[in-house]
């Protein structure tokens, strides 16, 4: 239980969204049974989220921080149309090798390309636009990989935070360790930047969409 949504309303959402094809579910076995922390995987609900996300942006040029197993690219390359593409990053070469394994044999193999090494470092060599960001690495940093792709996105961009409620403790916490302060701050700073407008969705462990506020450039 994420501590946001009750056990059987999240599996009701489950059951009610369609599911995964062979390839997601192949890895999310996989991902449970060799990965350690399993649960940073994204599921079948936030997975097709995101897929609708691209699809419905016709996002071409899509940038990720935080690959893990590769079930977020996987569901967003989905949704890319023809030609699209996702540079998705990862600090970690473990993970990134199980990634590039079930990425190549998915359906998707040309769609993305994973960059191994510190996102930031990454991120700064990389050239925009970009039209989707889906961050979802190292919670401290949230607020740094704001302001390294805030500049690089699109003027319809959408970037995707996630676990911003980070299973309740944003509010429940009364002295929160560093990742969720870091949360805590990342959330403060987004409701009163006014270069961009921004909804929290309490989807899985919560999600908050970002967009350049009118005017900004």
């Amino acid at each position: 239980m994420n501590g946001i949504v009750r056990r059987e309303v999240e599996r009701y959402a489950e059951e009610h969204t369609t599911p995964p094809p062979p390839h997601l579910l192949e890895l999310a076995e996989e991902t449970f049974q060799s990965l350690s922390s399993p649960q940073m995987m994204t599921g079948p609900v936030e997975g097709r989220l995101l897929e609708l996300l691209v699809f419905a942006s016709g996002a071409r040029r899509v940038l990720e921080i935080g690959t893990f197993s590769g079930y977020s690219s996987l569901s967003m390359a989905a949704g890319l149309p023809a030609g699209g593409h996702i540079v998705s990053c990862e600090i970690d070469p473990e993970v990134a090798a199980v990634a590039r394994a079930y990425i190549a044999s998915s359906p998707y193999a040309d769609r993305i390309e994973i960059r191994v090494g510190p996102a930031l470092d990454t991120v700064a060599e990389l050239a925009g636009p970009f039209d989707l960001v889906f961050i979802d690495a190292d919670k401290v940093s949230y607020r740094d990989y704001l302001e390294a792709v805030l500049p690089k996105l699109a003027e319809r961009g959408v970037i995707a935070f996630d676990n911003t409620l980070w299973s309740g403790r944003v509010v429940d916490e009364a002295q929160p360790d560093e990742r969720t302060r870091a949360l805590i701050e990342l959330n403060d700073a987004l409701r009163s930047d006014q270069r961009v407008v921004c909804v929290q969705l309490t989807v899985r462990d919560g999600i908050t969409l970002v967009r350049r506020a009118p005017g900004e450039t």
